[in-house]
């Protein structure tokens, strides 16, 4: 950017800037601000800084400011800078080097002003520094309401991250999560926490048979049968590949059997495609039952909901089988 004038021998007013309007004495501001270059930017040129803090003032054109682009806190966020307005009041605050990146939109000019002459401007300008309060105190709200909108952003993604997005139940990540707490809670607490684990039934040879998407299809069937069955309380994440899992906090063994019955009995019934006509099921599952027992961790309770799934397979799948007993429930079909 090139020097093209001083703020004392252009036409432009104390009544162009928006900081120092209504001014008590606009002649005396105006000598402070007499010997101030005006600088003149290309459109796309850029703001070369000193490593000074500084004011800057548009008085024609436009700019737009990004903001922390030094320090890689940038979001891609960009205001847009009017005739009037001002850029780098809170370097001038700090006594830092500005840390916006400043861009002319246009054919801009600016005027520069010094951090020391600022500062004789708010001892000369009860107006000034009313203004400067004033707008600083609107991009604090500006922020912190930017913030905020980032923070409910940031949340929504992250549950995004945490839900499997073929069947819309909690994923592995979920899991890993909150399953360390939910054990440290029952323990705790002295409460049961119990663990059902789920395994659609020769899901290998349903896809060879009918293909990937009827697979697909057939996950989310069972997925619905989990989310229609479960209390609000509970939990149904997928595990992985056609392995689920249900997690019932406050549940006793004899209750999480009950739900597991019931889920393996739904699975018979979940109807894979709306137009097939066989006799025989789509889709059944094995189920294993485990509860939280003192001492367990959250690996040692999944490794006994999965050894009781193992023995539901064993003994012939479409069935459960629970942790304490070893006992199968063999299922209808």
């Amino acid at each position: 950017m090139k020097q093209i004038s001083t703020f004392g021998s252009s036409s432009y007013q104390i009544s162009d800037l928006q900081l120092l309007r209504n001014s008590n004495d606009d002649a005396a501001v105006a000598r402070l601000l007499a010997h101030c270059p005006i600088m003149q930017l290309e459109a796309d040129e850029a703001v070369t800084e000193s490593g000074r803090a500084r004011l800057y003032i548009l008085l024609r054109g436009a700019l737009s400011v990004a903001s922390d682009t030094r320090t890689g806190m940038a979001d891609g966020t960009i205001s847009k800078i009017l005739p009037g307005e001002s850029v780098g009041e809170q370097s001038v605050l700090d006594e830092e080097a500005n840390l916006s990146s400043i861009v002319a939109l246009e054919q801009s000019q600016v005027l520069v002003v010094e951090a020391d002459l600022v500062w004789q401007l708010i001892d000369e300008s009860n107006v000034l520094a009313r203004n400067l309060l004033r707008l600083l105190s609107f991009r604090i709200r500006a922020a912190n309401a930017q913030l905020r909108r980032r923070q409910k952003l940031g949340e929504f993604y992250r549950q995004l991250s945490m839900i499997d997005g073929l069947t819309g139940l909690y994923n592995r990540a979920w899991l890993n999560d909150l399953l360390p707490t939910m054990v440290a809670t029952a323990h705790g607490s002295n409460a049961p926490l119990a663990l059902i684990m789920i395994d659609l039934d020769h899901f290998k040879k349903f896809n060879d048979s009918h293909g990937h998407l009827a697979g697909d299809e057939a996950l989310r069937s069972a997925a619905q049968v989990l989310s229609g069955a479960l209390r609000p309380t509970d939990f149904a994440v997928r595990y992985g590949g056609e392995e689920m899992m249900v997690l019932l906090p406050d549940t006793s063994d004899k209750v999480a059997a009950s739900v597991a019955e019931r889920l393996c009995e739904r699975m018979r019934q979940a109807k894979v495609f709306g137009d097939m006509r066989l006799p025989l099921p789509h889709i059944t599952a094995s189920l294993g039952v485990a509860v939280l027992q003192p001492q367990q961790n959250e690996h040692d309770l999944i490794a006994s909901a999965d050894a009781a799934l193992y023995r539901a397979k064993e003994n012939g799948r479409n069935q459960v089988a629970a942790e304490a007993s070893g006992s199968a429930s063999a299922g209808l079909g």
